[in-house]
């Protein structure tokens, strides 16, 4: 026979749950586990890049900024102190940006599959400004990439964490579509999602903050202010292509 739940087991269950999540956050705190986990990235990295017979490099352009990632995504508080400066939060989302062939995008892919392999619940799927339009054709809505309100669990919208890739880059009508207000409509329900339901939306561009917010301006300011709630984060260097 089950015994009864009590509001004390619950509350017991909930400090069971609060420490395991907690010395997961430890985890990369040790060098060593630290090191283990940045030769799995890499191992990650040259898996990808195999099919483009290049090796993934790590060099003073990068270094940083990978380390920083893995703590990020490890929900180590030790990633707020990579970049002091800069000032970056673990609860904020990340807008990777820098110039073409620096390796924006192949950085969010590598993350995305080292999230998949370690079964983070911080992973998230790799999207192109693209693939949104091409959906948006098809379905005439960006559901998936939004709210993900079609499966829905009672009225509980059941959003997917994303990165989307390359904004900015197009601003021309696509296949009768206007990228740039799609995107804006996305940024804009990301905002909220990430706001009420901390579901991650990561961006990248080769665009500057100030381009950015030259695109995107909405004549309210409102979607220019949502870029603070990002880590910006450059990427500097020759194209690695």
């Amino acid at each position: 026979m089950e015994e009864p739940v009590t509001i004390q087991s619950i509350f017991q269950r909930v400090l069971n749950d609060a420490r395991r999540a907690q010395q997961q956050c430890n985890l990369l705190d040790d060098e060593e586990v630290f090191n283990q986990h940045s030769r799995l990235v890499v191992t990650i990295a040259n898996k990808l890049l195999l099919p483009q017979r290049r090796q993934f490099v790590i060099d003073e352009h990068n270094k940083q900024v990978l380390r920083f990632l893995l703590y990020y995504f490890n929900g180590s508080q030790l990633a707020e102190q990579v970049f002091p400066n800069a000032k970056y939060k673990l609860n904020k989302n990340l807008l990777i940006m820098g110039g073409v062939g620096t390796g924006k995008t192949l950085l969010m892919q590598v993350f995305s599959e080292y999230l998949r392999y370690t079964n983070n619940p911080r992973f998230f799927h790799c999207m192109s400004v693209t693939q949104m339009v091409n959906y948006y054709t098809i379905h005439n809505n960006l559901d998936l990439y939004t709210y993900n309100e079609e499966n829905s669990t009672g009225f509980r919208p059941q959003p997917f964490n994303i990165c989307l890739n390359d904004i900015g880059v197009q601003s021309k009508t696509y296949f009768g579509m206007d990228t740039q207000l799609l995107t804006n409509e996305f940024l804009h329900a990301r905002n909220e999602i990430w706001t009420q339901m901390g579901n991650t939306a990561h961006l990248t561009t080769n665009l500057t903050i100030k381009q950015l917010e030259e695109k995107f301006a909405d004549g309210f300011g409102r979607l220019i202010d949502r870029f603070k709630t990002y880590n910006v984060i450059k990427l500097t260097g020759e194209s690695r292509r």
